[in-house]
């Protein structure tokens, strides 16, 4: 199994030109960031859309649930597309997860809580959740990209734990 994955993760580096002792180009890392981009803002229309239509159309005036619903959505479509298109990782999945699963355990009671607040104290609820939106892009990228989607990171964990 663990042969199969280098394998497959060979055939990723060779397929963006680049071997497993080069780093990518700039060019190459900036296509990266516009693929993260990309798929991070299809991820913000379902994020947004769901949470206008509980929060706006059904009037589910709980802003702290309304965003809780629309962001587990978002992460479950962001992370299978960049998984797969972006960092093209085939690497060990669960692991990936987890790992993924880490960054949001601080971030979604943190902007829960504090977007709640912001909301409760006045401030417009979708303006709220757009802010929240931009936070999470602007750190999941640097998260995915050096932790969670990094061979290295990835291997040094499934080793420890075989």
């Amino acid at each position: 199994m663990e042969e199969q994955t280098k394998e497959i993760n060979k055939e990723n580096y060779q397929e963006q030109n680049i071997d497993n002792s080069q780093k990518p180009s700039k060019k190459q890392e900036f296509i990266q960031f516009l693929k993260f981009l990309a798929f991070s803002l299809s991820a913000g229309v379902i994020q947004l859309s769901t949470f206008e239509l509980l929060y706006n159309v059904i009037n589910w005036k709980s802003w702290w649930a309304t965003y809780l619903i629309s962001i587990v959505l978002s992460v479950l479509w962001n992370f299978t597309f960049n998984r797969k298109f972006t960092f093209k990782s085939a690497s060990n999945v669960p692991v990936s997860m987890f790992l993924a699963l880490m960054f949001y355990v601080p971030f979604v009671p943190i902007s829960v809580f504090g977007g709640n607040a912001l909301e409760q104290i006045g401030w417009n609820g979708t303006l709220v959740t757009v802010m929240m939106m931009v936070i999470n892009f602007l750190t999941e990228f640097v998260w995915d990209k050096l932790v969670v989607f990094n061979d290295r990171v990835v291997n040094k964990i499934t080793k420890k734990t075989n």
